[in-house]
């Protein structure tokens, strides 16, 4: 069985399980350390989503730092199961799971969340389709991190400010312009 570990916050060190499924991409930790740094180690009171969650880290990581609330949107079983012994393993109580269609959640979501985690599969056009939803899914000063395999300097009113390269991932930072 796979594993990643958390960086950092309460969790720190932490192993959490990882399904073995085609195409799930974890973010590493150079990358995930970069965006921590970006977002303030401290993220108390702000509300989370990652929407194509994978294996959950930056949601885990982002819990791990003190996020009021993180859901995590995943729509493989074997990934979902996954994210759901890491809930139960911590335990994390703050962070909601939902097995299902990211844009069918993004469409209709529960509340509108501070940070956006974005790391979809790769090659489908699914971060286009998610830019309508941002409007509704977000908070008025909400961030976007995004990973993909190419550069993504904009996602609707949201510019990147900040970016990086690991290996064939391109990574930003988005804010609204």
């Amino acid at each position: 069985m796979s594993r990643i570990r958390i960086i950092g916050g309460q969790w720190r060190s932490r192993l959490l399980p990882v399904a073995a499924v085609p195409g799930l991409r974890p973010t590493p930790d150079s990358v995930r350390e970069r965006l921590f740094n970006w977002l303030g180690q401290d993220l108390d009171g702000l509300h989370c989503l990652d929407l194509f969650a994978g294996t959950g880290v930056l949601g885990f990581e982002a819990a791990s730092r003190g996020a009021a609330s993180v859901t995590l949107v995943e729509r493989d079983a074997r990934a979902f199961g996954k994210l759901r012994e890491a809930v139960e393993l911590l335990p994390a109580p703050q962070v909601r799971l939902v097995r299902g269609d990211a844009l069918e959640f993004a469409a209709q979501p529960p509340r509108r969340f501070d940070v956006l985690f974005l790391d979809p599969p790769y090659g489908k056009g699914l971060l286009d389709r998610v830019v309508p939803h941002l409007p509704h899914l977000l908070t008025d000063d909400a961030v976007i991190y995004c990973e993909a395999e190419q550069p993504v300097p904009a996602l609707g009113d949201y510019r990147a400010t900040r970016e990086g390269r690991a290996g064939q991932v391109h990574y930003q930072l988005l804010e609204r312009s």
